[in-house]
């Protein structure tokens, strides 16, 4: 159905293809873990153990099929590790590990996107969009310390609504607020950038912002819920 939308009803155009890369340092704001819900042990990765920032990579091809239609392919990996004594006895994923021990923590969260999204409003200087994004998220969170290690792994599909705004405020200057967001009664989630970016060159644009990456999931088999503050440096490609 989608495709007989992008093919029909709208002028067609000279399909353009753009390649969207971020990088920058990730840094943990709240990361709440129970495994498995109600019977483990909550405790924070990030306030009760130390996560170090980390080093993080975005690649974002986007594909323009006629006007106003894109759809846009995403893959977004991200690490964390941390380390810290507990004191008090932690359960995880049926494994304890003993008041007083060094724990070292893994937090994995890899996201896959799929987007198709529609132009609604295009002026001079503002462009607005919405659409829908298609998530598989890969993730796990693991504890290791006296020579005890758990690890509990989850792949699982998300619908997430997308939108887009940018204002061209000054000549070559663009405002842009980009996202995919959408809560549930078992959780939630948001991935939204804040950014400015400057025109290079017509096929080359720089831009530097903020990337929030919050939610969670509170059901049966695990509890967590993260925000994570993201610095972005970045640029698009036009081909």
């Amino acid at each position: 159905m989608i495709t007989i939308l992008l093919f029909t009803g709208c002028p067609q155009v000279s399909a353009q293809l753009r390649l969207d890369v971020e990088t920058g340092v990730v840094f943990s704001g709240y990361n709440d873990v129970q495994i498995p819900n109600n019977s483990g042990t909550k405790i924070s990765l990030s306030d009760e153990l130390e996560t170090d920032p980390a080093f993080f990579w975005r690649v974002r091809l986007i594909y323009s099929l006629a006007e106003r239609h894109d759809i846009a392919f995403l893959v977004a990996p991200l690490r964390l590790e941390g380390k810290g004594i507990i004191n008090r006895r932690v359960d995880f994923n049926e494994e304890q590990f003993p008041q007083g021990v060094l724990l070292k923590s893994k937090y994995r969260f890899d996201s896959y996107r799929i987007t198709y999204r529609y132009g609604v409003y295009r002026s001079k200087k503002l462009q607005m969009a919405l659409g829908l994004s298609a998530k598989i998220r890969d993730a796990s969170i693991s504890l290791k310390g006296d020579n005890k290690e758990a690890e509990k792994k989850n792949t699982g599909f998300v619908p997430l609504v997308n939108f887009r705004v940018e204002w061209m405020f000054a000549k070559r200057f663009t405002l842009i607020l980009d996202g995919d967001a959408l809560a549930g009664p078992q959780g939630r989630a948001e991935d939204i950038l804040l950014g400015a970016a400057y025109d290079l060159h017509e096929n080359l644009q720089v831009k530097l912002g903020y990337r929030m990456l919050e939610g969670g999931a509170d059901v049966d088999e695990v509890c967590n819920f993260a925000l994570l503050n993201y610095m972005v440096l970045g640029g698009t490609l036009r081909f």
